[in-house]
């Protein structure tokens, strides 16, 4: 006699093997340690530098007219723009491949304790560099007050 086994079809149970390939392509491109500037933010590191913060942010690709600044209030919001440019490679004008994104990309820092009036920018070689000054801080030595 000829047993018949009962196979679980379930999607969640069933191996597949294009299932797992598409996850792993999934987790491999959408893993911060290996994304690109195509998530519509940015990089940035941010030093002390005793006197001043050094906030330096990659943006790579972009013409220095195509990045905002603006101050509002307490809040420091970079903004750089991509433009898209298709290069039609077919006979058929037609993009061949396309991998970089287009759009905005934007960043906001909270930027309390900084001397606004004195923020200093300069963008070279894909980088944003923005020297932040610290406000100058009150003597902390107490003074004594008098009861009348």
């Amino acid at each position: 006699m000829l047993e018949i086994m009962h196979r679980n079809t379930h999607p969640m149970n069933a191996y597949n093997p294009f299932r797992d390939m598409e996850e792993m392509e999934r987790r491999f491109f959408n893993d911060p340690f290996f994304s690109t500037p195509d998530l519509a933010t940015f990089k940035t590191d941010i030093t002390d530098e005793g006197d001043h913060f050094l906030l330096e942010a990659d943006l790579p690709g972009f013409d220095k007219n195509d990045i905002h600044l603006e101050i509002n209030g307490d809040t420091l919001s970079v903004q750089a723009v991509r433009h898209s440019k298709v290069e039609k490679k077919d006979g058929n004008n037609r993009v061949v491949r396309m991998e970089r994104s287009y759009g905005t990309y934007s960043r906001q820092y909270d930027i309390t304790g900084i001397d606004a009036d004195h923020i200093t920018a300069k963008y070279d070689n894909g980088v944003l560099k923005l020297c932040l000054p610290k406000k100058a801080q009150l003597e902390n030595g107490g003074r004594r007050l008098e009861i009348e």
